[in-house]
């Protein structure tokens, strides 16, 4: 099996830059207030989007975007401070992880959680990594009961 699971090295690597385009994507959003719609046509004319899994990147923008009031509030529940005082970094990935962990139930939460840490040692702030992992750990305990059970039964 491959760093990236039953689906193959070249689906997880589309897979993974669609994350990444989706965080900048998001960041951009929070800070522009502009339609997710129009940053989709502006990321899809960008080079690296053709490494991208382009389904998966808009479904990250789009649908987690429609999606922004109930995930802000799963958000809220597993942090210690207000959703203003987030980094605009970290709440977008947090919004990929959250939105991953509720949606699709394909990607497993160990991914879900490697996958957003290392985005935030990527492009958040020094320490960001860390505060993500525990929020989105708390969250798939939440949120992944039973797949989280069966990998700790696995583990036994």
């Amino acid at each position: 099996m491959t760093r990236y699971g039953k689906h193959g090295s070249s689906k997880g690597r589309a897979r993974s830059v669609a994350r990444k385009l989706a965080m900048q994507a998001l960041y951009q959003w929070q800070i522009s207030g502009q339609e997710p719609a129009d940053i989709h046509d502006q990321f899809v004319q960008i080079e690296e989007h053709a490494k991208a899994d382009a389904a998966y990147f808009r479904e990250l923008l789009i649908d987690l975007s429609l999606q922004q009031s109930k995930l802000d509030a799963l958000i809220a529940r597993h942090i210690d401070r207000s959703l203003e005082h987030l980094d605009p970094v970290e709440h977008a990935v947090l919004y990929i992880g959250l939105y991953e962990l509720c949606n699709r139930p394909d990607v497993p939460f160990r991914v879900v959680i490697n996958e957003a840490v290392q985005i935030v040692k990527r492009f958040g702030a020094e320490d960001g990594h860390k505060y993500v992992n525990a929020v989105l750990d708390s969250a798939s305990r939440e949120l992944r009961v039973e797949e989280r059970d069966a990998a700790r039964g696995a583990s036994s």
